[in-house]
């Protein structure tokens, strides 16, 4: 199908970082008629979900759940063009295998009744424990996604309309809070609780709103993009090249330039000027304001003083291949160490770079062997560590936790991995810095707890500058896929409100 090219309305954007959140962004302000420019530091776009090779291995470098695919289907209705014949989307099943210390395994599966039975095996008690937990899921939901995720917070009042809904709904708990209400078994806990970690939180600090992640589920489904979201990335740049989008790479930003209370475009590292009328930054919301910000305007644009900022953890990412198959293991692994609530406080609270830990497993050739040579796996392991607040000498422990976290996978769920890793590499909280100039070297930006949420989270638009914006994970409404895509549609509506009060004017 033809890409319909919107005309110029002679207003230009200035998009930097091209991750999901700089992606949407630059697709639907070229929908909106405005020329766009898109700038990447690295030398491709998708950010966290740009593509590793080595070997022959394929790896997406970070998201590789797809949650909400109707986000990815308006990018490309925006120009008259259909996301699937593009990419496919294929449904997952299981779409999380838990394996719990000490050997237990629970699959979360695609339905209901198969829920219902895996829950069967651990507590038949906990069924209606469950169902109770996906009503009140849905209850928010129907407020939290549905009317709050998309929609601005840039006013304090827009919040304090919510209130009572948010209090009803008791946001006030923890997600950890919410579940332990609804599930007794110790284990099924964990597993009901661990979502706010995929965006960066801790469940027993980030509040319940995040329960709502349960029902997204539900509603749409778990996903994966056959040929990896770096398939999905590499078709959004083959959308925003015939939407006449242009994309440079290799462009680090300097400075963002402000003249008479305005965005005036950026100054790239190497003296580059770019000059736009609107300014939306994908980047880091902390790092933006602390080193891209000039003078007055260079200080975080959030409820909470930095001293009183909590972020979200560092994330070690261990990517490698294997030269035989495990046909056991699912797409989808979440390994759990002996301890959970506590490993959490010395990632979050403590820093501690702890002996034991939890794993997420990646094994995305359970779905598509493309991604690595005939008879062998690719993976990656995520594990959630402390951000760079903790001080490790990620050098020194670097290769150390990898040759723990192979011993652990060899031990239970991956025999004979030790004799059949291959190209192995990894990323650590440094490599986050370096590479995505996060603050702290977190792997989500803030995190996601009460008094850094909605109103107070960073803002889509900032308060004293009008005509500069942030899709971003530190932004409202969070991180995760979902919650960057729907960024950028804030970014949207908040442009277009401007543009009309313009006309008006």
């Amino acid at each position: 199908m033809k890409t319909k090219i919107p005309q110029s309305n002679g207003k230009s954007a200035l998009v930097i970082g091209a991750g999901f959140g700089g992606i949407a962004s630059a697709l639907r302000m070229r929908a909106m008629g405005y020329d766009v420019t898109l700038v990447e530091r690295l030398d491709a776009i998708g950010g966290r979900a740009r593509v590793f090779e080595k070997g022959g291995y394929r790896h997406d470098g970070g998201p590789t759940v797809v949650t909400a695919p109707f986000l990815f289907d308006e990018l490309f209705e925006l120009f008259g063009e259909k996301r699937e014949d593009h990419v496919e989307f294929v449904p997952l099943d299981p779409w999380y295998r838990f394996y719990f210390d000490g050997g237990e395994q629970f699959d979360y599966r695609a339905t209901v009744e198969d829920t219902m039975d895996e829950i069967d095996r651990f507590s038949p008690d906990d069924k209606k424990g469950y169902a109770s937990l996906l009503k009140a899921s849905k209850d928010i939901f129907d407020v939290g996604f549905e009317k709050l995720a998309d929609k601005p917070f840039t006013k304090f009042f827009t919040m304090m309309k919510q209130v009572p809904s948010l209090l009803k709904l008791k946001s006030y708990m923890t997600v950890a809070q919410m579940v332990n209400s609804h599930i007794k078994h110790p284990l099924l806990r964990q597993a009901f609780s661990i979502h706010p970690l995929l965006v960066g939180g801790n469940p027993f600090t980030t509040t319940s709103i995040y329960t709502l992640i349960h029902y997204l589920e539900r509603r749409w489904g778990v996903w994966f993009a056959m040929g990896g979201t770096g398939k999905l990335v590499a078709e959004l740049k083959g959308l925003m090249e015939r939407a006449g989008i242009t994309i440079e790479l290799g462009v680090d930003i300097d400075k963002i330039t402000v003249e008479n209370g305005l965005a005036t475009g950026a100054v790239a590292m190497d003296g580059t000027v770019y000059k736009a009328d609107r300014v939306i930054c994908n980047g880091d919301p902390p790092t933006v304001y602390s080193q891209m910000m000039p003078a007055p305007h260079a200080r975080p644009k959030k409820a909470l003083p930095e001293s009183m900022t909590h972020y979200s953890m560092g994330l070690y990412v261990l990517y490698f291949g294997s030269t035989k198959t495990f046909p056991d293991v699912a797409h989808h692994t979440i390994w759990m160490g002996p301890r959970y609530k506590e490993l959490l406080k010395d990632i979050f609270d403590h820093k501690i770079l702890a002996d034991d830990f939890s794993l997420y497993v990646h094994r995305p050739t359970a779905t598509d062997s493309s991604f690595a040579p005939e008879g062998c796996d690719s993976f990656y392991v995520l594990c959630p560590v402390p951000n760079l607040q903790g001080g490790q000498d990620w050098d020194k422990e670097g290769p150390v936790l990898r040759d723990r976290i192979v011993a652990a996978l060899d031990q239970t769920i991956m025999p004979g991995i030790s004799d059949s890793i291959t190209e192995d590499f990894w990323m650590t909280p440094e490599d986050f810095k370096t590479d995505y100039r996060a603050m702290h070297g977190t792997g989500f930006s803030i995190a996601p707890i009460f008094s850094q949420s909605a109103w107070f989270r960073y803002h889509n638009r900032d308060p004293q500058i009008p005509n500069l914006y942030f899709a971003a994970a530190g932004a409202h409404p969070g991180a995760g896929m979902p919650g960057v895509i729907c960024s950028a549609k804030v970014v949207e509506t908040l442009v277009k409100d401007d543009d009309r009060q313009s006309s008006a004017a």
